[in-house]
């Protein structure tokens, strides 16, 4: 059974919340026109990216391809770029800080404690990050209160550093996100039928089981206190890493 047969059921506040992220997005980019989207190419993001398109506003799309993603995840950077004729920016993290952290602290280095778990999301993930948002006004992503317990209290807008960032889907449930995929005909990730749905780096996230959590399949060997890689944590803007500049992104 595919997850749109499993999780087609929408709210009955979900004529409404649709309406709300297109104003939202609206709202915003009249005030930041220079927007870019977050993209992990899971079912939120594909959400957001199509409302992004509904609301005709301009915004780029980028992923931080940090060299461990799946394949199947891979394999939607195409049929999203070819259905809104959109090139999607990829950010790859530093090829020989990747390959010294590797030499030194081997490639299992995320099981063995929460500080190199961190030191890994850091170098493939939060670096790049800081580089993808150098110079944008916003940033938009697909967080929903709904995801875990860390993100409950998640704003539609929370203003940083120099730009702001925009959740249009916080108050948003599972079935509503899987209702608007059946609604407007669009491509998913693969692994959500296969019970990811929460996908991240391949050798860190899993299928869930019924009755975990969203993000239960997300670094399962932590304790859920520390599973966050820290794209939605920082306090500030200020406190990403400094961002490279010694090449575009790929």
């Amino acid at each position: 059974m595919s997850a749109l047969d499993l999780y087609n059921h929408p709210s009955a506040q979900y004529a409404q919340r649709v309406e709300r992220a297109i104003a939202l997005l609206r709202d915003v980019a009249a005030t930041h026109p220079r927007l870019t989207q977050a993209s992990s190419l899971g079912v939120e993001d594909v959400v957001v990216t199509h409302l992004i398109h509904l609301a005709g506003i301009r915004s780029r799309i980028f992923v931080l391809e940090t060299g461990r993603l799946h394949p199947e995840t891979l394999a939607l950077i195409p049929q999203i770029e070819q259905r809104y004729g959109h090139t999607i920016d990829r950010y790859h993290p530093v090829q020989e800080e990747v390959v010294h952290f590797a030499k030194t602290e081997g490639d299992d280095a995320m099981f063995r404690s929460v500080g190199l778990r961190k030191a890994c999301c850091d170098l493939r993930k939060m670096e790049p990050l800081s580089r993808a948002l150098a110079g944008v006004d916003g940033w938009i992503t697909g967080l929903r209160r709904e995801q875990s317990n860390a993100r409950a209290e998640a704003a539609e807008i929370v203003q940083e550093t120099g730009r702001v960032k925009v959740s249009p889907l916080v108050d948003w449930t599972w079935g509503d996100v899987w209702h608007f995929v059946a609604e407007h005909h669009l491509a998913y990730n693969p692994l959500h039928d296969r019970f990811f749905p929460s996908i991240g780096c391949e050798p860190c996230t899993r299928a869930i089981s019924v009755g975990e959590d969203f993000r239960a399949g997300r670094w399962w060997w932590e304790q859920d206190s520390a599973k966050e890689c820290g794209l939605h944590v920082q306090p500030a803007a200020s406190s990403l890493p400094t961002p490279r500049t010694e090449r575009n992104p790929a």
